[in-house]
């Protein structure tokens, strides 16, 4: 054996070694005892950030069951001393939750319909079509998130009061959460970079088989992109129903506002069970919507990798 190969077989076994080497050896893993002690420190841990993530939910949808003395006594009460369900009973009824949901549910999903359709559209003709200035409209729109969200609100306010050319008002109009909604530039550029990653061969492919522009869109490219799709609309859903500055400015007529500008409009005398009720109520959807697309989300951040 020569020095270079000795050299190799102790280097490959110095980095095996490395490669397996953990806080507790393989070997101690292997025994009753070792197995026993990994999986209850993994159940402990498991359990412990359960608990931290769960406990503020329970904490909030317990509350709103606690009478107003049991609410605010120090120290508080863990589990309440007498449950109290028409709390959430008196939100629905008192600060007209249904109205103020469905308007909400009406904001999100326009927006969330428009920005998929000109957001994936712009992303696409960008990604794939290459115009002229190409690079220099996308640098401006990138130039967009720089500026704080809050210096916009009085321009973007001041357009849809006048809206130009046609001279109409979007004021208390859900076209007024729309239509500033679709401009969103970093879903645009998530959007582009995905369609980036995908390799040109499909798109040639499909040129072959006689499939236009907006053909290679629909069949082709919307299937693969369904991850990044995903991601792209619990981002709008979101922003639409958790925003409070820009529907308060939009909707001054109380029966046209959303479930976030409610909340605060409503809750002068109302006891604080049952504005803590409406909020557990008010949040509902939003777990829901993470729950039920959460394979989306994990999907996502893998997304733009494609399989040979």
């Amino acid at each position: 054996m020569t020095r270079s190969t000795a050299t190799r077989g102790a280097t490959t076994r110095a980095e095996r070694g490395q490669g397996t080497r953990t806080l507790v050896s393989p070997l101690a893993l292997a025994t009753p005892r070792g197995k026993a002690l990994y999986w209850t420190v993994f159940g402990g841990v498991v359990l412990a950030f359960a608990l931290a993530f769960l406990f503020p939910v329970y904490w909030m949808a317990s509350g709103a069951m606690k009478s107003p003395d049991e609410l605010v006594r120090t120290p508080p009460t863990l589990v309440p001393g007498s449950w109290h369900i028409g709390a959430y009973t008196d939100a629905w009824d008192l600060m007209r939750l249904p109205t103020h949901l469905w308007n909400t549910v009406v904001q999100a999903a326009g927006a969330w319909i428009l920005q998929l359709v000109f957001c994936t559209a712009a992303a696409y003709a960008l990604s794939k079509l290459r115009p002229a200035f190409g690079k220099v409209i996308m640098g401006g729109i990138l130039a967009t998130l720089m500026v704080p969200a809050q210096a916009l609100l009085v321009p973007k306010y001041l357009t849809i009061a006048d809206l130009p050319l046609i001279h109409t008002s979007l004021l208390n109009d859900p076209l007024g959460i729309w239509l500033p909604a679709v401009a969103n530039a970093f879903n645009l550029y998530l959007l582009k970079r995905f369609f980036d990653r995908i390799p040109r061969d499909v798109l040639e492919a499909a040129e072959i088989d006689g499939a236009g522009p907006l053909r290679t869109l629909w069949s082709i490219l919307l299937p693969m992109s369904r991850p990044v799709l995903g991601v792209v609309s619990i981002f709008a859903l979101v922003a639409v129903w958790q925003d409070f500055l820009w529907p308060l400015m939009v909707f001054s007529d109380t029966d046209k506002q959303p479930i976030s500008v409610a909340l605060v409009q409503l809750s002068q005398n109302i006891p604080l069970s049952v504005l803590i009720a409406a909020m557990v109520i008010a949040s509902i959807p939003m777990v829901l919507m993470f729950l039920v697309f959460q394979r989306h989300i994990i999907a996502g951040i893998s997304a733009g990798s494609t399989k040979g």
